[in-house]
This record gives structure tokens, sequence and C-alpha cells, in this order.
């Protein structure tokens, strides 16, 4: 090669190869990363909400602020972990109080995993309840076999 095209081709060897060697390798043991965003019915944000797996004891906060929680791995109880590849179906509590629970079932993809649910209120009923009366055996009369009181 002659040496008045060396450095030309030095340079262009490294602006080609640079990406490839700048750029981090995906480790097939790493989960794909799926985002949870939990709205209302209006579509407002409900910053207590929760995710979890049946399976797990951890319960996840979503943030308070846009309503999302992410992760690409769950820890189980028995120190195993779920890694969200593609192609495993997923399943997901989500919960909030004063909210119905629901239950979902997401497939995971190669990439853009992102699930919106739309919680939906409880519906209480206004009505009074009354207490019960309980009557314990000092709350009885006496009852006495004379006409006249007991001394």
């Amino acid at each position: 090669m002659n040496r008045r095209f060396l450095p030309a081709f030095f340079l262009l060897t490294c602006v080609l190869l640079a990406p490839q060697a700048w750029a981090k390798k995906k480790n097939k043991t790493d989960g794909v990363p799926v985002e949870v965003v939990v709205t209302d019915q209006m579509g407002q944000v409900i910053p207590t909400a929760i995710i979890r797996h049946p399976d797990e004891a951890d319960r996840h906060r979503v943030n308070a602020v846009d309503g999302s929680w992410e992760a690409s791995v769950l820890y189980m109880p028995d120190g195993s972990e779920l890694l969200f590849l593609p192609g495993l179906s997923l399943q997901l509590e989500v919960s909030a109080p004063g909210y119905v629970t629901q239950v979902i079932q997401y497939d995971v993809r190669k990439r853009k995993n992102k699930i919106s649910i739309s919680l939906a209120e409880l519906e209480l009923d206004n009505e009074e309840i009354d207490e019960p009366m309980i009557q314990f055996g000092r709350d009885k009369p006496r009852e006495s076999t004379s006409g006249t009181p007991a001394n």
C-alpha cells in the first residue's frame, strides 16, 4: 500500500469500525424493558397504584408524577429471576386504593413494550351501616323470683 494513502485508510477504518466497538452488546441474559402506565378512566395519573406479579412477594409503586413503572426482570420469593424475554406471557396485578384491581396478561415483544391500564373507581354505597346490637351477660336485666328487688 502506498504511504500516501495509509492515513486515509486508517481514518476510514476507524470511522467504519468505531460504532461497532462502542456499541453496548446486548447480553442474552438481559431482559426486555416493559413499561406500565396506570391512569383512571378520565386519563388522570393514579400516584398510589401498585404493580405486582401474582407469584411475587414485592409490590412495586408507580412513579407518582407520570404513573409509570418499568422493569426488565422480577425477583421471585424462591430466589429465581423472571426475565422479560420476547415471547413471555407476563401476568401482572394492578391495584390502587379506591379502585378495582385488574389482572392483565401481556405477551412481551422485542421492543416497544408499553402498557396503558385504566382502573375503574370502586362504587361504594353511601348507606349508613347501623352497628349491630350485641348484648353481653352484664347488659341483661336481672330477674328476681319475688316481686322485690334483690339485695
